[in-house]
């Protein structure tokens, strides 16, 4: 048998996808993986601890149990749900072959929604103070009531580190930028927006070398990178800002991708280089990476691929 449409991914977008594509009756089969990319069923939203800009919830949901409750209405719509990951896929065949360790099914359409996994620093005391005050999502978390008014670190040199830093300022009482070399690598726009912020504190030619903390995080070490001279800061809150990797190894350069390696489609649609195949969510979104864009997009994918079924009279 033939699937109409299967779905490779397990956060926001995939789940979004699966709940429009069971509710147009396309009965979707979805591949949630087992830790794919490094991270459990659920994507980046299940390391993520409260969640407050999700719409809907306005207490917060934390996030394993948004996306437990996406799952839920996934399959109560009429998604097939399996939790195997995808090793590879065939696009040169039609209909698609998809291959796991269940092994290989057939697919007239796919949605891809492997999202990006955020670059870690792998220090000393992360995987304990990880969601215990260190993140790789400032706009994700930065707002808890944990990092308000308190000093929090940002590492980084780039445009999204700055952004990042900026942000933090709405809530911290200082930010300290840690950056490895002299200069930064953002646009001089950014540049010149956290040098003039007084509450940014630019910590130059340094790198994280390990954390500290009792139940959260209470103290980073530098190390400089040229003397190797060591200070800490007192800081509760450490974010990431070293980039992410869309997780797109597996379609083996099927499709067309950017030069960072994220999957490009057609603007304003979901469509990937390859008639057919779909792309929603973070692995196709290096800006906003948010659950609720990637939901969106999630929704997209599915009426791009039911009508791409439609016109193309392949839905069984």
């Amino acid at each position: 048998m033939v699937e109409n449409i299967v779905i490779i991914g397990s956060g926001p977008a995939a789940h979004t996808a699966a709940i429009y594509a069971g509710r147009a009756e396309l009965r979707p089969l979805v591949y949630e993986g087992e830790m794919a990319g490094g991270v459990a069923a659920g994507g980046q939203l299940t390391t993520t601890t409260e969640i407050e800009n999700f719409p809907g919830f306005p207490d917060g949901i934390n996030g394993p149990e948004l996306m437990i409750r996406m799952r839920e209405q996934s399959e109560r719509c009429g998604a097939r749900i399996l939790t195997k990951t995808v090793t590879s896929v065939d696009l040169s065949t039609r209909p698609f072959a998809i291959t796991s360790d269940n092994g290989i099914i057939h697919s007239h359409s796919l949605i891809i929604a492997t999202g990006a996994t955020a670059k870690r620093m792998r220090i000393p005391g992360e995987d304990t103070y990880w969601q215990r005050g260190i993140s790789a999502c400032a706009v994700c978390d930065g707002a808890l009531p944990m990092f308000r008014n308190k000093p929090l670190v940002v590492v980084g040199g780039g445009d999204s580190a700055c952004e990042e830093a900026s942000f933090l300022t709405k809530f911290a009482s200082t930010v300290y930028l840690v950056v490895r070399r002299d200069s930064l690598r953002a646009s001089k726009t950014m540049q010149e927006r956290v040098k003039s912020n007084p509450k940014i504190q630019i910590v130059w030619n340094h790198t994280v070398d390990r954390v500290e903390g009792e139940k959260f995080l209470t103290t980073v070490h530098l190390t400089h990178t040229t003397t190797g001279n060591s200070q800490s800061i007192d800081a509760n809150g450490l974010f990431y800002a070293i980039g992410h990797v869309p997780n797109t190894d597996f379609l083996d350069n099927q499709i067309e991708l950017d030069d960072t390696g994220y999957i490009i489609t057609t603007p304003g649609t979901t469509k990937t280089s390859v008639i057919g195949v779909f792309a929603a969510g973070d692995v196709q979104d290096k800006i906003y990476r948010q659950a609720i864009s990637a939901a969106g997009s999630g929704c997209m994918a599915a009426l791009d691929a039911e009508h791409y079924l439609n016109s193309s009279r392949l839905q069984n």
